[in-house]
């Protein structure tokens, strides 16, 4: 794989990134990967309208991509590099040019994998119409400033590149976090990504005076944290989340729901879940936080009652 990084935009300007290299290369990947960074992401957008495109009045001015090869209408190289010339000097866009490549053998591959025909083959051989684009594509190839080479790369490989080169300086503000605490005797979230149990410490519970109270009251987590094994546990735990989380945002994925669970939902979990949630927004995650169980003490109420 080779790759420049992408120059980083003036904050006055448009980024506006383009595009382009072989069939097959991997451009869908790429735009998919931006569009969901954040980015307007146009395909195939006929090149002759890219200079009235890029003056229309937009008042978000965000990150725009246009895709574009040889498939394209008015596609002719010599004419997208005069464009991307002018584009260039404009004082209102930073403009980046990013060129998908791949080897002749692994295209060849992918489109008797896929039963797909090659744009330029016509009726030849898969080969030759790879050529043809190669040589086509060749002044567009050295004049970009990003290249990406996908010969050996897999699709979630791009997709990572991709998010190195183009995501918002911290992937962690693309990340949507969510702390949960809940009680195993009502059944775990069933859509949690990372499960921690905490029953292993000490009950508040079975302590008369906190029975009534939650993990949100000040004597309840002061019982559970002079528990010996709660700052240990407590540590490895966030130092493990802030291993993951970073990795988890880097892999494209959105949401991240983190789950505390202890007994009945309302001491240890929801103090462990109150208190880590501090701890990652002191490292510059924004946690929601949820304690499913906590609702429930009315209804405790009353069922003890009856009983």
């Amino acid at each position: 794989m080779s790759a420049s990084p992408a120059p980083p935009p003036h904050p006055e300007k448009r980024p506006l990134l383009l595009v382009t290299g072989l069939a097959g290369a991997g451009k869908s990947t790429a735009l998919a990967v931006l569009e969901d960074l954040g980015w307007e992401t146009i395909d195939n957008f006929p090149v002759r309208l890219l200079k009235r495109l890029v003056t229309m009045p937009d008042e978000t001015r965000g990150p725009l991509a246009i895709g574009f090869d040889s498939r394209t209408r008015g596609f002719v190289p010599a004419d997208v590099i005069e464009l991307v010339k002018d584009l260039a000097a404009r004082p209102d866009i930073a403009l980046t040019f990013l060129f998908l490549d791949c080897g002749g053998g692994e295209l060849e591959r992918r489109f008797n994998e896929t039963r797909r025909r090659h744009p330029m083959a016509a009726g030849r051989p898969v080969m030759e119409g790879i050529s043809a684009e190669r040589e086509l594509l060749e002044p567009l190839r050295r004049w970009a400033e990003v290249m990406i080479d996908t010969s050996v790369m897999t699709s979630n490989d791009l997709q990572t590149r991709m998010r190195e080169l183009f995501a918002p300086v911290s992937d962690e503000a693309a990340l949507t976090l969510t702390l949960s605490s809940f009680g195993f005797s009502r059944g775990m979230p069933p859509l949690a990504d990372l499960v921690f149990d905490m029953r292993f410490l000490d009950n508040p519970h079975w302590v008369p005076e906190l029975r009534e109270q939650t993990g949100q009251d000040a004597p309840v987590g002061e019982h559970i944290e002079r528990d010996p094994a709660f700052a240990e546990a407590f540590t490895r735990i966030r130092d493990l989340l802030l291993v993951l989380l970073p990795r988890y945002a880097a892999q494209g994925k959105p949401y991240v729901h983190v789950a505390f669970g202890c007994t009945g939902g309302r001491h240890r979990s929801v103090f462990t879940a109150e208190t880590m949630a501090e701890a990652l927004r002191e490292a510059g995650f924004s946690p929601t936080v949820q304690h499913r169980n906590l609702g429930s003490r009315t209804a405790d109420a009353i069922e003890r009652h009856r009983r």
